[in-house]
Order: C-alpha cells, then structure tokens, then sequence
C-alpha cells in the first residue's frame, strides 16, 4: 500500500505543479499588467473598481483568483484536492494544517481582487497618502497593450480547464497519471486508502473551505460587515521583528558575548600559547648556535667519546 500511496502522492504533487504554473503566472502577470496600467503604482490602496477599466486584465485575473483560491471546476481545484486527499491519508492533522491554508489563501487573495478590481476608484487619491511606493501621478488607468494581454488569455484558459489533465472520477480520466506511469511505478490506487470511501466528502469539505474564505473576505472587504483584525497583526510581522529583537538584545548578545570570549580565549589563546611555546623553545635553542667553530669542535669531541663509551663499555665491543 506504501508504495501504491508514494506513487499517487507524487502525481498529485506533479499536478499540482502543473497547475500552479497555470494560475501562479498568470496572477503574476496579471500583476505587472495592473502596475502597468496604473503608472507603476503598486500601493492596492490607492487602486480600486479597475475592472470598468481593464477588463482583459480584470477577467484573467479572476480566473486566477478562482482557481488558486480552489473554486471548481477551475484547475487549481483539481490538483489542490488530490494534495487534501493524500494529505488525510497520511495525517488528519496534516489535512487540518492544508484546510486553513486553503481558507487564508481564498481569505487573502478575495481581498486583493477586492482592493483592486471593485469598490471605489482610489487613483485620485494624493500621492502621498498612504506611503505609496510608485510614482503614480493622478491619471487615469489604462489596459496594458495586447502583447501583455495575450500571455494572460492564454494561462486563463489553461487555468481554467488545466484540471481536465488528472480528474478523480474513473483511471481513464487520469491522463497525468497514465503519462507519469513510466516514471512513478504504477497506479496511485492500486490499494484503497482511507480517503477512497469518502474522497467525494473531501471533496466537499474543499469548497465549503473555499467558499468560506471568499466569503468571509467579502464581508469583511466589500460589505464592510466586520472589521479586518489582520492589519494589525501584519503591521506587527507576526510579532516576529519584536522576537528577534528581544532575543538579540538578551539572550542572543549574552550568546555572542560568550561566543567572543571563548573565540579570544579558548582558540585563540590555544594558538598563540602553542605560538609562544615554540617560540620560546627555539630562542632557548639558538642559544647553542654561537657560529663560533671551536664550540662546534667541541660539541664534535663530546659526541665523539660518548659514542666511544657507548660501544665500548655498554655494547662491549672492544
């Protein structure tokens, strides 16, 4: 069952692969087509209700939205569910852990769209406000020029229907898999799972998940029914920016502090110390070279009758 599993997992994560370079391209692309149009403005806050304006980028963009948010029957969907699926047969927690990370995505992704295809048109807005990076000055958006639209019609489209390569129904609608037969070692449900009996439940709980998120995102972006908690924990980085530093004005510089003093005098006092040793013996045994060759003489007659009593006495040669 193992190995039937393995094999199913890396075809779901191929396809995802597949599908993501559809709509992650396509996002980003449609990105470059809205700063474009909007004079190089990249602030979402001073955007809004561009639709009207560029719809070419709007629509395209949209389906990205769609599918990255794992709308069916849009591709990304398809490939996002085969991840849940094996994801539930290796750990609920794991599923768990995928569920709300498919909720923030469709969360965050619906206020984007938001922010920048609906509501009300902010580019009049002055330019200083809010901080804005661009140099947008005040005229009026645009639509890209058609060779940047056409790359986004066209990952539009393989956005939307890119889900037809790997569908869940029967193993004839597994093209994906089929290809990649050579290459994973066979059928990636060659074994039930636990995820077999209930995939069409998953299934569901996927778009719940997903619908949940676009539509809380409405509420709280478009409705204005609830306010929007996450700005300030994005302001914060996740406290993340107040951790490094609290840990690098205590513990981290008691750590560096200690690191130092070991590096002074643990190894580098090893290496000089063994530097003076060495030193001192070589200025002790220079001592001996005086140049002077009666001294030599003399060293030679020493070692001379040394070896002399050496064989004769000791050895007994003579």
């Amino acid at each position: 069952m193992f190995l039937a599993v393995g094999s199913g997992a890396y075809v779901a994560a191929i396809f995802h692969m597949v599908t993501h370079a559809f709509f992650k391209a396509l996002l980003f692309l449609g990105s470059g087509s809205v700063i474009h149009g909007m004079h190089h403005e990249q602030d979402m806050r001073k955007m809004g209700a561009l639709r009207k304006l560029m719809p070419v980028t709007a629509i395209t963009f949209i389906v990205g939205w769609l599918a990255i948010a794992g709308v069916p029957p849009f591709a990304g969907f398809w490939s996002k569910d085969e991840i849940l699926l094996f994801a539930y047969d290796k750990s609920p927690i794991l599923y768990v852990v995928g569920l709300v990370t498919a909720l923030l995505t469709a969360y965050y992704m619906t206020r984007q769209v938001i922010m920048v295809f609906y509501g009300e048109a902010r580019w009049h807005d002055a330019h200083e406000e809010h901080g804005a990076h661009g140099d947008y000055d005040g005229a009026e958006p645009h639509e890209s020029p058609k060779v940047m639209l056409l790359p986004l019609v066209v990952l539009a489209a393989l956005a939307a229907v890119g889900g037809l390569i790997q569908l869940p129904f029967n193993d004839n609608s597994k093209r994906l898999e089929k290809w990649l037969e050579p290459v994973v070692g066979g059928s990636q449900r060659v074994l039930k799972t636990s995820s077999d009996d209930i995939k069409y439940v998953l299934m569901a709980v996927a778009v719940v998940v997903a619908l949940a998120g676009i539509a809380a995102s409405v509420a709280v972006y478009s409705k204005h029914k609830v306010k929007p908690v996450e700005p300030a924990i994005l302001a914060d980085a996740w406290g993340y920016d107040r951790a490094v530093s609290a840990f690098m004005s205590g513990p981290g510089r008691d750590a560096f502090e200690g690191v130092a003093w070991a590096d002074a005098h643990v190894i580098d006092g090893a290496v000089n110390g063994t530097g003076t040793l060495v030193a001192a013996a070589a200025g002790q045994a220079r001592r001996a070279q005086t140049g002077n060759v009666r001294n030599y003489a003399a060293a030679l007659g020493v070692g001379v009758v040394l070896l002399l009593g050496w064989f004769v006495i000791v050895r007994g040669i003579l």
